[in-house]
């Protein structure tokens, strides 16, 4: 599939045509380099990107979902949302939006070279926690690697609750580490329990996930390196749920972080 036709399809919220796995790229490699194409095109309209979303970085999800390894994507000024507690989304023309509880990074510099976890964490300036509304054009959330690259990295939306100071939480890269990979969370929908996850689900910690996410964007030609300002989402701590306009979900963390509500539209 072209840029272009990628581009319509999630403008629109269709489903890829059903010839699509014939018309992928060839392998991961290319995948991503569709993937910077669709970006351009979206530069090009005026979307600005605002840092990425790590995806499948939750092991305990990988048979579910036949994907094996961490993937990445885009998030654009048109996808990011920020509250302070509380915020509003709407899935209008998202193609099988499933929400994700997550937590996001801020960053206050670019890592030097082959960054270390500490000199990552000194890079850092805060973080949050944040749902994600993922999305499939693939019909029944069927895919591999390749389709999910392809597909944006299946990123919508990004909605980022209130940021605390990273200094505040750790002193240093392994207190936050520790601290994170300790850390459950609570999903609940309409106050009622859905699902727990724990922060050493995310690649040992998303800490750890951010770390890993800085090599392979910076083994990607024509990647965009991290920089200031750039927020970072670093994958689910739970499976994924299907969601809908007039659901209300909330995330209830269990150190360091604050609750975050959403509510769809």
């Amino acid at each position: 599939m072209t840029p272009q036709e990628l581009l319509e399809h999630s403008d629109n919220g269709h489903l890829w045509p059903a010839d699509y796995p014939t018309r992928l790229p060839a392998d991961v490699s290319a995948a991503y380099q569709r993937a910077l194409e669709v970006r351009a095109l979206r530069e090009h309209r005026g979307e600005l990107p605002r840092g990425y979303k790590v995806g499948f970085t939750n092991r305990t999800i990988w048979p579910i979902y036949q994907v094996f390894a961490p993937i990445w994507g885009t998030v654009y000024s048109s996808t990011l949302t920020f509250c302070e507690g509380e915020g509003v989304l709407d899935l209008t023309a998202c193609s099988q939006p499933r929400l994700e509880p997550e937590v996001s990074f801020g960053m206050r510099a670019t890592p030097p070279a082959d960054a270390t976890l500490e000199q990552l964490f000194n890079a850092i300036d805060w973080i949050a926690p944040s749902f994600e509304v993922v999305q499939s054009h693939q019909a029944d959330w069927k895919f591999n690697a390749v389709g999910t690259i392809t597909d944006g990295a299946l990123h919508a939306r990004l909605l980022v609750g209130a940021q605390r100071p990273v200094r505040d939480l750790a002193a240093s890269a392994l207190e936050l580490d520790t601290l994170l990979a300790g850390t459950s969370v609570a999903l609940l929908k309409n106050d009622e329990p859905v699902a727990h996850g724990h922060g050493s689900h995310v690649l040992d910690s998303p800490l750890r996930a951010l770390h890993h996410f800085l090599a392979e964007l910076r083994s990607c030609p024509g990647a965009t390196d991290l920089q200031a300002g750039d927020v970072i989402t670093t994958g689910t701590w739970t499976d994924a749920f299907p969601i809908a306009p007039g659901e209300i979900w909330q995330s209830q963390f269990s150190d360091a972080l604050a609750p975050l509500t959403v509510r769809f539209k």
